[in-house]
């Protein structure tokens, strides 16, 4: 065992080269993220208080400001708020109940979509199961065929009508654990390569997709942000036309269930359109599957059901302004080549933020936190971005990445964009890290081996060559520069917390956001101290939208 150690210790000195790793450093970022951690402290504050934080929102604003306060707190001067643009919508929950009245009363579990509009008072009607069956939504040929189908089948059918929009879903004994991390042979198979395979035919203009799930899963996993953005948007105008039907047939609200889970937790996120100049869409709900189901059972065995349900909300307090949360520590030897950490800071309406993404921007504001009280001399700016509309497209580092490096459409670029090392994302969850996605950038597995080597007894073992994607990384690698996201433990996140009612604090694990704190404190300690800018992918071409 012994021989074996030190044969890889020689390889692994030998793949580093000149990779500078100072171990002191690294043992005082340690100290400093574990011993006095205010990690949990941030994520309380940004959850518990403002939370949570939709993109235009009331709670995001305040959220925002409560953070730019704190990193001034702490000697970070140069700390701001940056429009990006005009959003949409400014909405914020002000109460809600939903129940069964007849035939027995009932609270409901469950929680309005985002968006949704008020229903001014309490609504009492009652319900009809009209459920809308897409069989593949990226289909746009079937899609249009099915959608046509359905406005014809429920025409004059809906008027009064609180509407279940989708079919009953079976519940199913749970016989796994809801939390899991990273098994060694989980990492080891994370760090082969996928297969290769040619990028697929596709027209994102016309919609016109591979059929196979293997050739459209390439297709997704190649793609660049702004062509898979177009994807995305196609999608919400299909909610959007179904929310238009519903409106104009005077349904008064639908229900949906849960899109995820069981036992009393709720998926769920947009009602529709968040766009100002759109009327907003009918209340929509989503139930937990239980109780979704039970109402669909009462009325397939044709019993009489009347659901009572009220929402309020308000837009006082924000204009749905696109913010996003800039700050900067300024370099000494070269302040204007850049060194960026990031997550974004807005989320879904079910919880309050936590998991997705509180965590990832509590560690980042710790980040900075920690380089700044040990005073860590650092030759390139250490700049933090917290980023809006993510969860609605990536918008906000999608606009800063175009504001200041260049246009992924033309790739006409900036002067930034030249003086720019990288960025390192944060946005899997509380789970602690576990490794790092070079994002198809193989010359920077040796400097990553080098940087990651002293937190391996902290778990800190994988670099793979795969891509990851849906997270804001994906911005800065469209116009080829250096993006990472970290590969982090699941703990509960698809299970439990993403984008449902249980995202919130008590789900964080507070030794994983200060194992998370440390490892990138010191990434970003010899990224912004390397003699050298971060090696760099071929230059991509423009966006295509078509092959």
């Amino acid at each position: 065992m012994v021989n074996k150690l030190l044969a890889l210790a020689l390889v692994s000195f030998a793949l580093h080269g000149q990779e500078k790793v100072d171990l002191s450093v690294i043992q005082r970022i340690k100290v400093e993220a574990f011993q006095n951690s205010q990690v949990m402290d941030h994520l309380f504050w940004i959850t518990d208080v403002y939370g949570p934080r939709l993109t235009g929102s009331p709670g995001f604003t305040a959220a925002a400001n409560w953070t730019v306060k704190r990193l001034k707190e702490y000697g970070i001067e140069d700390a701001g708020t940056q429009p990006w643009g005009k959003f949409g919508r400014s909405w914020r929950l002000t109460k809600f109940s939903v129940s069964i009245q007849e035939p027995e009363y009932a609270p409901l579990i469950g929680f309005p979509l985002a968006w949704s509009a008020d229903t001014n008072g309490p609504l009492s009607a009652e319900p009809v199961l009209a459920p809308l069956r897409l069989s593949d939504r990226l289909d746009s040929k079937k899609t249009e065929e099915e959608l046509d189908k359905y406005f014809q089948d429920q025409r004059g059918k809906l008027r009064g009508k609180i509407v279940l929009l989708e079919e009953p879903r079976d519940v199913t004994p749970a016989t796994t654990a809801a939390a899991s991390r990273y098994s060694d042979s989980d990492l080891a198979k994370e760090m082969d390569a996928p297969t290769p395979q040619a990028l697929p035919k596709f027209d994102i203009e016309k919609m016109i997709l591979p059929s196979k799930p293997s050739e459209r899963g390439a297709l997704f996993s190649l793609l660049p942000l702004d062509a898979e953005a177009k994807i995305w948007e196609y999608e919400d105008g299909l909610a959007d036309r179904v929310n238009q039907f519903l409106a104009r047939e005077g349904a008064v609200a639908a229900i949906v269930p849960s899109y995820n889970a069981a036992a009393g937790t709720v998926f769920g996120e947009a009602a529709g359109t968040y766009l100002g100049d759109q009327p907003a869409p009918e209340p929509r709900i989503a139930l937990t599957i239980e109780h979704y189901n039970r109402i669909a059972r009462l009325l397939a065995k044709k019993v009489p059901v009347k659901l009572e349900l009220e929402v309020r909300t308000s837009g006082d307090g924000a204009t749905g302004e696109g913010l996003n949360i800039i700050a900067n520590i300024p370099g000494t030897a070269k302040p204007d080549e850049v060194v960026m950490i990031g997550a974004h800071f807005d989320s879904w309406i079910g919880g309050t933020g936590a998991t997705d993404n509180g965590t990832g921007s509590a560690v980042m504001i710790e980040v900075m936190r920690i380089l700044k009280a040990l005073r860590l001399k650092l030759d390139r700016t250490v700049r933090l971005g917290l980023w809006s509309g993510e969860e609605q497209g990536i918008y906000g580092s999608r606009a800063y990445v175009k504001e200041t490096f260049g246009d992924p459409s033309t790739m006409q670029l900036k002067p930034a964009h030249a003086k720019f090392s990288g960025y390192f994302n944060d946005d899997n969850g509380t789970g602690k890290i576990r490794g790092v996605y070079l994002q198809g950038n193989d010359a920077m597995r040796p400097v990553f081996e080098a940087w990651l080597a002293p937190f391996r007894d902290l778990g800190v073992s994988t670099i793979t060559i795969r891509n990851t994607g849906g997270t804001d990384h994906q911005s800065f690698d469209q116009v080829g520069l250096p993006g990472f996201q970290f590969i982090q433990d699941e703990v509960e996140y698809e299970r439990l917390t993403h984008h449902s009612n249980m995202d919130v604090y008590d789900h964080a694990v507070p030794a994983d956001l200060m194992q998370s704190a440390a490892v990138i404190a010191s990434i970003v300690y010899h990224a912004a101290n390397r003699a050298e800018r971060l090696p760099r992918k071929e230059m991509p071409g423009p966006v295509r939208l078509r092959n």
